[in-house]
């Protein structure tokens, strides 16, 4: 009984514990450049913004026929603490006039 009763605690233990497993989210942006210099300026400075929210760039084989990035955060919290950063009004000024982007974040699945 004993035997069994551990088993039945371990394994809701280990739902417990896959149920705060956030699940990471992606961001994905294309750009179509058109001021090069001005988009180097506000890539240094988002970087520091995603860094600072735990985003990490993912690395892609191949050349996008376009500048193209994809971040992952470890879960929607983190992407919108970024997306809200209070300098983002600023970069997305700079962005605006550098680039066309078109960007989207997708949630992926929890290991």
């Amino acid at each position: 009984m004993t035997l069994l009763g551990g088993i039945v605690l371990g394994g809701v233990a280990v739902q417990a514990l896959q149920a705060q497993v956030k699940p990471p989210v992606y961001v994905v942006a294309e750009n179509d450049v058109i001021d090069p210099v001005a988009l180097k300026d506000y890539a240094a400075k988002e970087d520091v913004l995603i860094k600072k929210h735990g985003g990490k760039p993912v690395a892609l084989d191949g050349t996008p026929p376009k500048r193209f990035t994809v971040f992952v955060f470890d879960g929607m919290e983190n992407m919108q603490a970024w997306q809200n950063e209070p300098s983002q009004d600023e970069l997305r000024a700079i962005r605006v006039k550098a680039s066309k982007t078109v960007s989207f974040a997708v949630e992926g699945i929890a290991n």
